[in-house]
């Protein structure tokens, strides 16, 4: 196990309440992650979380959405048989009729991108 998993140039799409649990994930979520949409809707959206990532990282993301609305950066995720995958990722956080949720795009990385992660990440704690 521990293998990256790679995926085409297709767009990774969920969605979480305001507590950050899915309420909708799109086929490529489910095709690269290895879950079903039974198996993520209503579960927290760090159910993807690999152990690699560190704490830290996931602080300057909540504290970018909520100074200015959106975050975006390279992540590693983890898919359901313990392999893993990279994506560059943009979270927005959008209201409607004052309800608040999260959207989040992902892509494909370029590898220079996943690299500097990587060392980014490495001074983290």
């Amino acid at each position: 196990m521990n293998q990256e998993v790679f995926f085409d140039d297709l767009y990774i799409l969920s969605e979480t309440d305001e507590k950050g649990f899915i309420t909708y994930v799109n086929g490529t979520f489910c095709k690269v992650a290895k879950y079903s949409r039974d198996e993520l809707i209503g579960k927290p959206h760090n159910i993807v979380r690999h152990p690699d990532m560190p704490k830290t990282a996931f602080k300057i993301l909540w504290d970018a959405i909520a100074n200015k609305g959106f975050w975006r950066g390279v992540v590693k995720n983890l898919t359901k048989d313990g392999n893993y995958y990279w994506v560059d990722a943009t979270v927005l956080k959008t209201t409607t009729n004052g309800k608040i949720s999260y959207c989040s795009i992902r892509t494909k990385p370029k590898k220079i991108d996943i690299e500097n992660a990587i060392a980014l990440y490495k001074t983290l704690d």
